[in-house]
């Protein structure tokens, strides 16, 4: 997953979107319940490595993403997938230390209602912060807000292009309130065509759903979507596997 978008305010639904790139030809499942012993949790299926990019535990009011980070890697021999981070936290499992340095650096988001906590591996030191509320957008490189839009530290240019473009265009529409039973698009509102790309060419650096011909037969782009509401009644989970395409959207939980 290359970008991250969380908004929660005081008394409102805590929101979670999750866009995942990927190479195109990775194989993988959409989401479901995966892991027999973790069967209160619900999220896509990696099937080369059998972690997830994104998971919820709706009887808990969870869920949890992983991105790729920067910065040293872990050594071949030991190195262990990232995406059993997000199936770990989603659990209530804290992050075991004493095995970091065999994760590739990562951005790990745990969210609860009105609680969210953001840690950061470079491969040398864990970062932890807890969110304060208002709207904050992750890239590969780090955490950006609206009050500071190039606030990714490092970032590259289609990061910073992507957070100038997409943090003031979220900040600006309606937040949206998504309630059981709600289609998709009435759900996320004036959300909803963002999260279908803005109309932006996946060529286009600020592509929040990118895609780029890397030669040799390898596409790298966007491949699914997801989107999670989390309020004391409940929890709503939405997604695409067709990102783009405002037809393809159906509700998960």
């Amino acid at each position: 997953m290359c970008t991250a978008l969380l908004s929660f305010e005081p008394g409102l639904p805590t929101l979670l979107v999750g866009v995942r790139d990927e190479f195109i030809d990775r194989s993988w499942q959409p989401p479901g319940q995966h892991w027999p012993h973790l069967p209160e949790l619900t999220g896509g299926l990696d099937l080369q490595a059998g972690g997830t990019w994104l998971a919820v535990r709706a009887g808990g009011g969870r869920a949890a993403a992983v991105l790729n980070g920067r910065g040293r890697q872990a050594p071949e021999a030991a190195r262990r997938s990232r995406g059993a981070l997000p199936l770990a936290a989603a659990a209530g499992q804290p992050l075991d230390r004493a095995v970091l340095r065999d994760f590739d650096p990562f951005h790990l988001l745990t969210v609860q209602y009105g609680r969210a906590l953001a840690q950061s591996w470079d491969g040398d030191t864990l970062t932890e912060i807890t969110l304060t509320a208002g709207l904050h957008l992750a890239v590969n490189s780090g955490w950006a807000t609206a009050a500071a839009a190039s606030g990714a530290v490092n970032g590259r240019a289609y990061e910073l292009a992507r957070i100038a473009h997409f943090l003031p265009r979220f900040a600006s529409a309606a937040r949206p309130d998504p309630r059981p039973g709600q289609p998709v698009a009435d759900a996320w509102g004036e959300w909803f065509s963002l999260l279908n790309g803005d109309h932006i060419d996946p060529a286009d650096d600020r592509a929040l759903l990118p895609r780029r011909d890397l030669r040799g037969g390898r596409v790298w782009g966007t491949t699914s979507v997801s989107l999670v509401a989390i309020c004391p009644a409940g929890l709503r989970y939405d997604f695409t596997a067709a990102p783009g395409d405002p037809g393809a959207w159906r509700n998960v939980l």
